[in-house]
């Protein structure tokens, strides 16, 4: 990080001049690594709650990605807000819009310590539940959401950043009021509300040797236990100098050695440039094209591994980055410009694939 900010004070000066107009001409990423892994992006409700599909958003996913994962509309406080109430009705649009566009459909998330509602983890006297009452709990959301779902959505984010920097068990509800076996209860009770769905763990900063030792460890203790896991999704939230390619490297070998599928499941790379910038100038778009090209070639050696690589939304207007950690910053991390256009990491992106021997 040291050197985004003289690089990145540039953006107040230089325009834009490398972007190009509109994906409507270029290479689909979906088709180019066909033969590697699935591509995918987060979306948003705009994206498929009632858009028009001249939408250029809606038109560029049906284009480049053949797998989705919804950013929050299956969250516990969307889906699950008050107790004995669901909203299914952003989540089920989000499902119809995979099964029109043939997309493998990605749940996102079951278990988590964040976007939980208070309520999850009260009695009515707002005093803490007992662990059979949280076990419960839990398990009816799960099989309410899995059950209404079977069939779908193919592949669910059971357990979600469960452990912490220093790779012990992070102290969430779950774990304070359950003990360490909520983990273990969780891909149980998926497992049994559909069968046939892939269930997945996924955490971020496991490039980390402390985090990603810790994530090992659950791992193996839940194997031992018979845990119907069949993968780990790797966040991917990245730097322009975090994590080096062979940490990424390193931490994909060491979960697949364990018999486990790899996913890149959140991708984006963090420019940090100034608030109140708007354009990008061609310096950081190519160094951005270096970064992202990078990641792939690590991505493509390890094709067997992975089964799936998914951004953390669709073009750079849509990104969390433009309000976390500094809201109201104007942040460039995915492949696709506002408005659409194309911008040299997808270039790049796409001659590592282009070039990759099949």
């Amino acid at each position: 990080m040291k050197n985004y900010l003289v690089i990145s004070l540039l953006c107040i000066f230089i325009g834009d001049a490398t972007a190009k107009s509109g994906p409507q001409k270029e290479s689909a990423l979906k088709r180019v690594f066909k033969k590697d892994f699935l591509v995918g992006a987060a979306l948003n409700p705009g994206q498929f709650f009632g858009a028009a599909d001249d939408n250029c958003e809606v038109a560029l996913i049906k284009k480049q990605f053949n797998t989705i994962s919804p950013e929050n509309v299956l969250k516990w406080e969307s889906v699950h807000p008050w107790p004995g109430q669901y909203n299914f009705g952003p989540a089920d649009r989000y499902v119809e819009f995979g099964i029109k566009n043939k997309m493998f459909i990605i749940g996102h998330n079951l278990v988590w310590h964040n976007q939980t509602p208070a309520w999850v983890f009260q009695n009515a006297l707002g005093a803490p539940l007992s662990r059979d009452a949280l076990l419960q709990r839990m398990r009816d959301h799960i099989f309410t959401v899995v059950g209404r779902y079977k069939g779908k959505i193919k592949g669910w984010d059971v357990v979600n950043e469960a452990v912490d920097e220093d790779g012990s068990l992070r102290q969430s509800g779950w774990l304070k009021i359950i003990g360490e076996d909520y983990l273990l209860k969780a891909y149980q009770f998926a497992h049994e509300a559909d069968p046939h769905a892939q269930l997945y763990y996924n955490d971020y900063s496991m490039e980390n040797p402390p985090k990603r030792a810790g994530a090992i460890a659950l791992l193996k203790k839940l194997q031992a236990q018979v845990a119907p896991i069949y993968g780990v999704g790797m966040q991917g939230h990245y730097t322009m100098d975090w994590p080096i390619p062979s940490e990424v490297e390193q931490t994909i070998t060491d979960f697949a050695s364990l018999g486990l599928k790899v996913m890149i499941t959140e991708l984006d790379v963090n420019l940090l440039p100034p608030p109140g910038s708007n354009s990008l100038p061609d310096a950081l778009q190519q160094a951005l094209a270096r970064r992202y090209a990078g990641l792939f070639k690590v991505f493509v050696k390890h094709r067997h591994q992975i089964t799936r690589v998914t951004f953390w939304g669709v073009t750079d207007a849509d990104s969390w980055l433009n309000y976390i950690p500094v809201p109201g910053r104007t942040e460039y991390p995915l492949l696709f410009g506002r408005g659409c256009v194309t911008k040299p990491a997808f270039d790049a992106v796409v001659a590592v694939g282009e070039s990759t021997p099949q």
